[in-house]
């Protein structure tokens, strides 16, 4: 005892004399609490109840002579007593138990109040009366109760069932059969409930024994062959048995003693309370009784005070109660723990605090604050590593800030480090604490933490680290390799590039690294540091661009590639910017694409930027010119120290021209590409090409690319353009072959062009006569011009001379001549036709028409009455020709035709299009004007009457 400290955990809550109510006469035999009040059962048979401050509520008589054990359930609020009652008969025991409702009570005149009771015998025949030492009652499923009874003579009877109503079954349990009652009463009895398990601990003066109530008939074991007195009995909240003895008190579970704690003295009462063992030990050397709450967790004595003789000790309301023998009260309860904390910070004991909380479960940031402070007092003392354990108890509750700030000093960098690193353990590092935990790894050169840190199993799977952090703080203390670790286990891939690019110069590992990513993830890596790789791996840039942006596979077979597949891929236009500076590796890299891929959804914008390539009239390629530059200067500097000033500079003169040529080489073969993607870009099958020709011809007419000019001209049929190049570059031969070409009407050619033609020589001012006698054989053949319009046009020219177009002019008037006869023969017949045919009309009109026909036209038999004839001379029975006797049926054909004609004419002059559209599309355009004339679709003409009845027969019948 004298081994454990002493603290004042506890105190006393009724400072003073406190005493048992003046209501209360009689001695007080038992007492019980539960459910807020404590019940006192006196030796005048008075049962009463106390409130809170021990102050008097109500008492009612329970039994006639006395009470000697009473108990208050917790479950519902009865209370079972066993008393003495008047003897009825001398068979009967004057011993009997009683259950008492208080929630149900009966009046009993004006101040008193008595609960239902239901009343039994304890003692029959089978059981008989004995002393009766010890009391339990154990609450099962309500309202069945368990009640153990002790008697001195070793035995303890059991009651169990529904005792309200009388439902209930005896037992007899046998501890110890002696001869002598005071070695085998009963002194305690303690029930253990464990799940289903229900078990009987029962301890005499000299055993512990254990009933297990589940087995039929219950079987005893012997636990211990030493027991205890009367009042010394008590089970902890852990469900073992607590046996006060003067050596010690001892600890007993289901299969035997367990634990024991020495404490010298005679246990007068042993109790238990919220973990505290409750002691009220007499010391024989002064006489005095001792009082104790032991913390046996913390070895410690929570509260200590001498005491007087003691009746009586039960707990309730969270306090614990000793009644004395004097009826006064003690009434003790625990301090708070803020309190008992601040007793033992003040005596620096910090270890007993922490194990204070731990023991008494308090909640963690309490117990995280005992050990900062614990940490603050180790610190203070400069026990570093002490206080950093402490401190690391702390993490999730204590903030990091206020423990490192304290460890930053450089003399404690392992502390700090240590701390960090359990910080991260847990999850809790921050991007701050990542930082500061590599730096320090960094500082101390602790390779193998850093990889224990940055390559652990658990590290980057779990997050214990911010991934960016680590990247940044290895990357600038010079560990690339650990930083590309978490950076390609983390699938930061532009940290790894980053990495691998800006400080490593590691291109060739860069391009494998990209290559092996996702498509998609490649792309956008490509997409930012494509200029970087174009830049010193150009082809092998190329390469990997192929591959994402057509997939080059095996499986392909290095065929086409299907349009909807290729639409999911990236387009070669989402790399331009990477090449701005290198359009060289661009014009590749393009030519390649458009060579594997014929249906590339932007192969309008990827044309347009090979054409724009190909067309520019300079590419500057800086590596080129660097490598010739350096070969100029190792010339130089392989000549002799001595050689003079002019030799130099006419090693460099000629370093110059190579130059030129080499870029006038590199140009005209680029326009000849350029000249074959126009070419291939607009293919006779397509109405459109596969580039913008807006842009194609801005392109050309910027760079003077004349052919790509032509070729675009003549595929949109711009014919006028296309001889207008030839003109500006008086290429009289080309211009003279161009007419042929394309001034061909037969071939859907412009005739018009060798009117142009011949207007530019007409006002070119030099002597092109053997040209134009070649243009006006075109035009005599074709008939393009009028010679007065040809005459008129080549007079601008003052070096041709009349012998240029002698030769068209004498043809031309001859052919005239001709068709001027052929017109006058024709007029001729055409009047003597006319005046024939006046004649006819004017017979027609004043001579009388003789019939002499005498046949049917129609049948061809001899003509007879009724007859018609025709002004045709055609004649016809009648009943041949039926209902249709207003025309001759030989001559109605004709007659419509003509009739028809006359009206298509007539709706051909309101069709003023076609009319246009012959004019414009004839050689000569004054004969469609003279025909539509001639056939008087254009004058006004209206006919007689005479010419409209001209046709219609005359029917005579007979």
């Amino acid at each position: 005892m004298y081994q454990l400290k002493k603290f004042e955990f506890f105190e006393e809550k009724n400072p003073g004399k406190c005493s048992v109510p003046e209501e209360v006469k009689g001695k007080i035999n038992c007492c019980s609490s539960g459910r807020g009040k404590i019940v006192v059962g006196c030796d005048d048979g008075m049962v009463n109840l106390l409130d809170r401050g021990f102050k008097f509520n109500h008492g009612f008589q329970a039994h006639a002579t006395s009470v000697l054990f009473l108990q208050q359930l917790k479950q519902r609020n009865f209370l079972i007593t066993i008393g003495e009652d008047e003897q009825t008969s001398p068979q009967l025991s004057h011993i009997c138990l009683k259950v008492f409702d208080l929630d149900k009570t009966q009046p009993e005149g004006s101040s008193t109040t008595a609960p239902d009771c239901v009343q039994m015998r304890i003692f029959t025949n089978q059981f008989p009366e004995a002393k009766i030492t010890s009391f339990l009652v154990l609450e099962e499923a309500p309202p069945i109760l368990l009640i153990s009874i002790g008697l001195d003579n070793g035995c303890i009877y059991c009651i169990k069932g529904d005792i309200a109503r009388e439902r209930i079954s005896r037992f007899q349990l046998q501890v110890e059969t002696v001869t002598d009652k005071s070695d085998a009463s009963i002194t305690g009895l303690g029930f253990r409930v464990d799940g289903q398990a229900l078990q009987l601990f029962a301890v005499t003066p000299t055993s512990v024994s254990l009933f297990n109530l589940q087995d039929k008939p219950p079987r005893r074991h012997t636990l211990d062959q030493i027991g205890c007195n009367t009042n010394c009995v008590a089970m902890s909240d852990r469900l073992e048995l607590i046996v006060g003895r003067p050596e010690a008190v001892y600890f007993y579970e289901a299969d035997g003693r367990g634990p024991c704690s020495a404490f010298e003295g005679e246990k007068k009462f042993v109790g238990w309370f919220r973990g505290y063992l409750l002691c009220v030990i007499a010391d024989q050397r002064n006489g005095k009784n001792t009082f104790n709450i032991y913390d046996l967790k913390n070895r410690l004595i929570a509260h200590s005070t001498v005491i007087s003789e003691v009746s009586h000790l039960i707990c309730e309301w969270g306090n614990v109660i000793l009644i004395m023998s004097d009826r006064t009260v003690i009434s003790v309860g625990e301090k708070d723990m803020e309190s008992k904390l601040d007793m033992l910070f003040k005596k620096n004991l910090y270890t007993v605090a922490i194990n204070l909380v731990r023991s008494q479960q308090a909640d963690a940031a309490a117990t995280a604050e005992v050990l900062r402070k614990y940490g603050d007092h180790l610190y203070g003392k400069q026990d570093y590593d002490g206080a950093m354990s402490q401190y690391i108890y702390t993490i999730g509750y204590l903030e990091p800030s206020y423990v490192i700030q304290k460890f930053l000093d450089a003399q404690r960098i392992y502390n700090l480090t240590n701390y960090l690193e359990k910080l991260h353990e847990q999850g809790l590092g921050s991007k701050d604490h990542t930082t500061l935990l590599l730096n320090c790894y960094t500082k101390l050169k602790d390779v193998e933490k850093l990889n224990v840190f940055i390559k652990g199993e658990d590290g980057i799977g779990e997050h214990k680290f911010d991934v960016e952090t680590a990247i940044r703080v290895c990357r600038a203390a010079g560990y690339h390799e650990h930083a590309m670790y978490v950076a390609k286990k983390a699938g930061k891939h532009e940290w790894y590039l980053k990495i691998l690019l800006e400080d490593l110069d590691e291109y060739q590992e860069a391009l494998q690294y990209i290559s092996s990513l996702e498509p998609s993830q490649a792309g956008i890596t490509m997409k930012e540091y494509g200029k970087v790789l174009v830049e010193h791996k150009p082809v092998e840039t190329v390469e990997i661009l192929m591959k994402l942006c057509t997939e080059e596979e095996e499986s392909t077979g290095g065929g086409t590639l299907d349009g909807t597949f290729l639409s999911m891929l990236p387009s070669p236009v989402d790399f331009l910017n990477m090449f701005v500076h290198h359009p060289k590796s661009l014009m590749d890299f393009l030519e390649r694409y458009i060579s594997k891929v014929r249906e590339s959804p932007a192969q309008v914008e990827i044309h347009n930027t090979l054409l724009e390539l190909y067309l520019s009239s300079d590419l500057n390629f800086p590596s080129m010119a660097q490598e010739i530059i350096g070969e100029g200067l190792n010339l130089g500097r392989s000549s002799t120290v001595g050689g003079s000033l002019a030799k130099s500079e006419s090693k460099e003169k000629l370093a110059a021209d190579n130059k030129d040529k080499d870029k006038e080489k590199d140009r005209l073969e680029r326009l000849k590409k350029g000249l074959s993607l126009l070419k291939n870009g607009w293919p006779s099958d397509l109405e459109h090409p596969l580039y913008d020709v807006d842009l194609a011809i801005i392109l050309c007419e910027m760079n003077a690319f004349k052919e790509g000019l032509l070729f675009l001209y003549e595929k949109m049929k711009l014919y006028k353009e296309v001889i207008t190049c030839y003109m500006q570059a008086h290429d009289h031969e080309g211009l003279i072959a161009c007419c042929k070409k394309l001034g061909d009407s037969n071939c859907g050619g412009d005739p018009s062009l060798w009117g142009d033609l011949l207007k530019y020589f007409g006002e070119l001012g030099e002597d092109c006569s053997k040209e134009v006698k070649e243009v006006l054989t075109y035009i005599e053949r074709d008939d393009i011009l009028p010679p007065i319009i040809v005459l008129q046009t080549l007079a601008k020219n003052p070096c041709l001379t009349l012998s240029v177009v002698k030769d068209y002019i004498s043809r031309k008037l001859e052919k005239e001549s001709k068709l001027i006869e052929e017109d006058h023969r024709a007029v001729e017949k055409y009047q003597e036709t006319t005046l024939n045919m006046r004649k006819e009309i004017h017979d027609l009109r004043t001579n009388a028409r003789i019939f002499q026909l005498s046949k049917c036209t129609l049948c061809t038999f001899t003509l007879d009455l009724p007859a018609v004839h025709f002004m045709c001379m055609h004649s016809f029975h009648q009943r041949c020709l039926g209902d249709n006797e207003k025309e001759c049926p030989e001559c109605a054909p004709e007659y419509r035709s003509v009739m028809d004609l006359k009206k298509s004419l007539e709706h051909n002059s309101k069709d003023h299009d076609r009319f246009f559209q012959q004019v414009k599309n004839s050689k000569d355009g004054f004969s469609v004007i003279a025909e539509y004339f001639g056939k008087g679709i254009v004058s006004k003409t209206s006919l007689t009457e005479a010419q409209k009845t001209a046709n219609f027969p005359s029917r005579n019948g007979f």
